[in-house]
Protein backbone atom coordinates (compact mmCIF):
# COMPACT_ATOMS: atom_id res chain seq x y z
CA UNK A 1 0.00 0.00 0.00
CA UNK A 2 2.92 2.21 0.93
CA UNK A 3 4.53 1.59 -2.53
CA UNK A 4 1.04 2.47 -4.30
CA UNK A 5 0.94 5.91 -2.36
CA UNK A 6 4.21 6.94 -3.45
CA UNK A 7 3.70 6.02 -7.25
CA UNK A 8 0.43 7.74 -7.12
CA UNK A 9 2.19 11.17 -5.70
CA UNK A 10 4.94 10.67 -8.21
CA UNK A 11 2.26 10.69 -10.93
CA UNK A 12 0.71 13.46 -9.92
CA UNK A 13 3.71 15.53 -9.38
CA UNK A 14 4.59 14.70 -13.25
CA UNK A 15 1.48 15.32 -14.55
CA UNK A 16 1.48 18.66 -12.53
CA UNK A 17 4.94 19.31 -13.78
CA UNK A 18 4.01 18.39 -17.51
CA UNK A 19 0.45 20.61 -17.05
CA UNK A 20 2.26 23.72 -15.85
CA UNK A 21 5.49 23.19 -17.80
CA UNK A 22 7.31 23.52 -14.97
CA UNK A 23 11.42 22.92 -15.24
CA UNK A 24 12.03 19.41 -16.58
CA UNK A 25 14.85 18.89 -13.91
CA UNK A 26 12.22 18.50 -12.18
CA UNK A 27 11.41 14.73 -13.29
CA UNK A 28 14.94 13.64 -12.03
CA UNK A 29 14.17 14.61 -8.73
CA UNK A 30 10.63 13.17 -8.19
CA UNK A 31 11.88 10.02 -9.85
CA UNK A 32 15.16 9.51 -8.28
CA UNK A 33 14.46 11.17 -4.88
CA UNK A 34 10.65 9.78 -5.02
CA UNK A 35 9.17 11.07 -1.41
CA UNK A 36 11.84 13.47 -0.68
CA UNK A 37 11.45 14.80 -4.45
CA UNK A 38 7.84 14.45 -4.35
CA UNK A 39 7.45 16.34 -1.11
CA UNK A 40 9.56 19.46 -2.22
CA UNK A 41 7.57 19.72 -5.71
CA UNK A 42 4.27 19.99 -3.97
CA UNK A 43 5.86 22.57 -1.38
CA UNK A 44 7.41 24.49 -4.08
CA UNK A 45 5.37 24.69 -6.70
CA UNK A 46 2.21 23.41 -5.64
CA UNK A 47 1.07 23.68 -2.18
CA UNK A 48 -0.83 26.41 -0.25
CA UNK A 49 -4.07 26.35 1.73
CA UNK A 50 -6.01 27.58 -0.84
CA UNK A 51 -5.27 24.97 -3.18
CA UNK A 52 -5.37 22.14 -0.63
CA UNK A 53 -8.89 20.78 -1.91
CA UNK A 54 -7.82 21.47 -6.22
CA UNK A 55 -5.04 19.03 -5.25
CA UNK A 56 -7.00 16.39 -3.80
CA UNK A 57 -9.31 16.66 -6.59
CA UNK A 58 -6.95 16.34 -9.31
CA UNK A 59 -5.13 13.54 -8.01
CA UNK A 60 -8.73 11.96 -7.73
CA UNK A 61 -9.43 12.52 -11.27
CA UNK A 62 -5.97 11.29 -12.32
CA UNK A 63 -7.07 8.13 -11.12
CA UNK A 64 -10.34 7.83 -11.57
CA UNK A 65 -11.32 9.84 -14.53
CA UNK A 66 -14.95 9.00 -14.61
CA UNK A 67 -15.02 10.76 -10.99
CA UNK A 68 -15.03 14.05 -12.55
CA UNK A 69 -18.20 12.74 -14.50
CA UNK A 70 -19.88 11.80 -11.50
CA UNK A 71 -19.13 14.78 -9.61
CA UNK A 72 -20.69 17.41 -12.50
CA UNK A 73 -23.68 15.35 -12.79
CA UNK A 74 -24.26 16.07 -9.23
CA UNK A 75 -23.84 19.69 -9.71
CA UNK A 76 -26.32 19.44 -12.72
CA UNK A 77 -28.90 17.21 -10.43
CA UNK A 78 -28.40 20.29 -7.84
CA UNK A 79 -28.51 23.11 -10.29
CA UNK A 80 -29.64 22.21 -13.75
CA UNK A 81 -27.50 25.72 -15.15
CA UNK A 82 -25.89 25.71 -19.29
CA UNK A 83 -23.02 26.66 -17.42
CA UNK A 84 -23.19 23.15 -15.22
CA UNK A 85 -24.43 20.73 -18.32
CA UNK A 86 -21.64 22.46 -20.36
CA UNK A 87 -19.20 21.34 -17.84
CA UNK A 88 -20.77 18.02 -18.06
CA UNK A 89 -20.64 17.75 -21.70
CA UNK A 90 -16.92 18.58 -21.77
CA UNK A 91 -16.02 15.90 -18.88
CA UNK A 92 -17.75 12.97 -21.27
CA UNK A 93 -15.83 14.56 -24.52
CA UNK A 94 -12.65 14.29 -22.21
CA UNK A 95 -13.14 11.14 -21.19
CA UNK A 96 -13.90 9.97 -25.14
CA UNK A 97 -17.69 9.15 -23.81
CA UNK A 98 -18.66 11.20 -27.60
CA UNK A 99 -22.76 10.08 -27.40
CA UNK A 100 -23.42 11.32 -23.52
CA UNK A 101 -21.16 14.46 -25.05
CA UNK A 102 -23.18 14.88 -28.03
CA UNK A 103 -26.45 14.71 -25.50
CA UNK A 104 -25.44 17.33 -23.46
CA UNK A 105 -24.40 19.92 -26.08
CA UNK A 106 -27.42 19.32 -27.88
CA UNK A 107 -29.56 19.44 -24.85
CA UNK A 108 -27.36 22.89 -23.57
CA UNK A 109 -27.84 24.39 -27.37
CA UNK A 110 -31.82 24.62 -26.60
CA UNK A 111 -31.41 27.50 -24.18
CA UNK A 112 -30.90 30.15 -27.12
CA UNK A 113 -30.12 33.36 -24.78
CA UNK A 114 -26.40 32.30 -24.62
CA UNK A 115 -23.69 32.00 -27.13
CA UNK A 116 -23.70 29.05 -29.14
CA UNK A 117 -20.47 28.90 -30.54
CA UNK A 118 -18.19 27.27 -27.58
CA UNK A 119 -21.19 24.30 -27.26
CA UNK A 120 -21.71 23.67 -31.20
CA UNK A 121 -17.54 24.00 -31.29
CA UNK A 122 -17.79 21.12 -28.90
CA UNK A 123 -20.79 19.36 -30.37
CA UNK A 124 -18.56 19.45 -33.89
CA UNK A 125 -15.72 17.48 -32.17
CA UNK A 126 -17.27 14.84 -30.53
CA UNK A 127 -18.96 14.26 -34.44
CA UNK A 128 -15.62 14.27 -35.63
CA UNK A 129 -14.44 11.50 -33.20
CA UNK A 130 -17.29 9.05 -34.65
CA UNK A 131 -16.78 10.26 -38.27
CA UNK A 132 -19.94 11.20 -38.52
CA UNK A 133 -18.79 13.65 -41.35
CA UNK A 134 -22.85 14.94 -42.42
CA UNK A 135 -23.73 16.12 -39.01
CA UNK A 136 -19.90 17.60 -38.44
CA UNK A 137 -20.70 19.63 -42.42
CA UNK A 138 -24.54 20.57 -40.64
CA UNK A 139 -23.22 21.83 -37.69
CA UNK A 140 -20.47 23.98 -39.09
CA UNK A 141 -23.21 25.54 -41.27
CA UNK A 142 -24.97 26.76 -38.47
CA UNK A 143 -21.77 28.73 -37.50
CA UNK A 144 -20.38 30.10 -40.66
CA UNK A 145 -21.39 33.29 -39.84
CA UNK A 146 -19.66 33.58 -36.23
CA UNK A 147 -16.47 35.61 -35.69
CA UNK A 148 -14.26 33.16 -34.42
CA UNK A 149 -14.90 30.82 -36.84
CA UNK A 150 -12.77 31.75 -39.58
CA UNK A 151 -9.07 29.90 -39.24
CA UNK A 152 -10.45 28.03 -36.69
CA UNK A 153 -10.10 24.57 -35.76
CA UNK A 154 -14.04 24.17 -36.41
CA UNK A 155 -13.16 25.60 -40.02
CA UNK A 156 -10.10 22.64 -39.91
CA UNK A 157 -12.75 19.84 -38.79
CA UNK A 158 -15.26 21.14 -41.57
CA UNK A 159 -12.82 20.83 -44.59
CA UNK A 160 -11.77 17.03 -43.32
CA UNK A 161 -15.57 16.50 -43.26
CA UNK A 162 -15.77 17.79 -46.68
CA UNK A 163 -12.80 15.61 -47.50
CA UNK A 164 -14.24 12.39 -46.55
CA UNK A 165 -17.53 13.26 -48.37
CA UNK A 166 -15.59 13.61 -51.60
CA UNK A 167 -15.90 17.64 -52.12
CA UNK A 168 -12.00 17.97 -52.21
CA UNK A 169 -12.19 21.66 -54.04
CA UNK A 170 -13.83 22.79 -50.87
CA UNK A 171 -11.70 20.97 -48.14
CA UNK A 172 -8.96 22.18 -50.14
CA UNK A 173 -9.79 26.04 -49.94
CA UNK A 174 -10.84 25.21 -45.78
CA UNK A 175 -8.08 23.40 -44.50
CA UNK A 176 -5.31 25.84 -46.17
CA UNK A 177 -7.29 28.62 -44.36
CA UNK A 178 -5.12 26.95 -41.31
CA UNK A 179 -1.93 27.56 -42.67
CA UNK A 180 -0.63 30.04 -40.23
CA UNK A 181 2.43 30.97 -39.53
CA UNK A 182 3.58 29.64 -35.47
CA UNK A 183 0.50 28.22 -34.80
CA UNK A 184 -1.59 24.88 -35.38
CA UNK A 185 1.25 22.34 -36.20
CA UNK A 186 -0.20 18.81 -36.37
CA UNK A 187 -3.26 20.74 -38.51
CA UNK A 188 -0.03 21.82 -41.14
CA UNK A 189 1.09 18.24 -40.95
CA UNK A 190 -2.48 16.84 -41.82
CA UNK A 191 -3.20 19.51 -44.25
CA UNK A 192 0.54 18.82 -46.13
CA UNK A 193 -0.72 15.01 -46.41
CA UNK A 194 -3.83 16.16 -47.45
CA UNK A 195 -2.02 17.97 -50.37
CA UNK A 196 0.48 15.15 -51.03
CA UNK A 197 -2.70 12.84 -51.56
CA UNK A 198 -3.91 15.14 -54.25
CA UNK A 199 -0.73 15.54 -56.08
CA UNK A 200 0.14 18.71 -54.52
CA UNK A 201 3.63 18.08 -53.51
CA UNK A 202 5.46 21.55 -54.05
CA UNK A 203 2.96 22.82 -51.84
CA UNK A 204 2.92 20.06 -49.34
CA UNK A 205 7.18 20.71 -48.79
CA UNK A 206 7.01 23.74 -48.92
CA UNK A 207 4.18 23.95 -45.56
CA UNK A 208 6.47 21.14 -43.86
CA UNK A 209 9.98 23.31 -44.58
CA UNK A 210 7.93 26.21 -43.05
CA UNK A 211 6.65 23.95 -39.74
CA UNK A 212 10.64 22.31 -39.71
CA UNK A 213 11.86 26.23 -39.59
CA UNK A 214 9.80 27.25 -37.09
CA UNK A 215 9.83 24.13 -34.72
CA UNK A 216 13.71 25.41 -34.33
CA UNK A 217 12.16 28.63 -32.66
CA UNK A 218 9.91 27.22 -30.17
CA UNK A 219 9.86 27.45 -26.77
CA UNK A 220 11.45 24.44 -24.93
CA UNK A 221 8.02 23.46 -23.50
CA UNK A 222 6.57 24.10 -27.00
CA UNK A 223 9.10 21.40 -28.66
CA UNK A 224 8.38 19.22 -26.09
CA UNK A 225 4.60 19.48 -26.36
CA UNK A 226 4.99 19.12 -30.44
CA UNK A 227 8.07 17.06 -30.37
CA UNK A 228 6.02 14.13 -32.23
CA UNK A 229 5.00 16.03 -34.94
CA UNK A 230 8.04 17.38 -35.45
CA UNK A 231 9.41 14.33 -35.63
CA UNK A 232 7.03 13.36 -38.27
CA UNK A 233 7.80 16.53 -40.32
CA UNK A 234 11.53 15.25 -40.71
CA UNK A 235 10.51 12.13 -41.58
CA UNK A 236 8.31 12.77 -44.18
CA UNK A 237 10.57 15.79 -45.73
CA UNK A 238 13.22 13.27 -45.74
CA UNK A 239 10.74 10.99 -47.20
CA UNK A 240 9.86 13.42 -50.13
CA UNK A 241 13.68 15.05 -50.80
Amino acid sequence: MYFYAIVLLQGFCIYHMYKNQNSYYWAFLIMFIPVLGSIVYLVTQVYNKRDAEKITNEIAHIVNPTKKVTDLKKQLEFAETYQNRINLADAFLDIKDYNNAILHYTEALEDTSQNAFYATKQLIEAYYHLENWDNVITHVENVKTHTEYKKSRVQFLYGLALEQVGDIEAAETNLRDIDIRYSFYEERLILAKFLLHINKNEDAKEILRNVQTESSHMTKPNKRLYRTTIFEVDKLLKALN
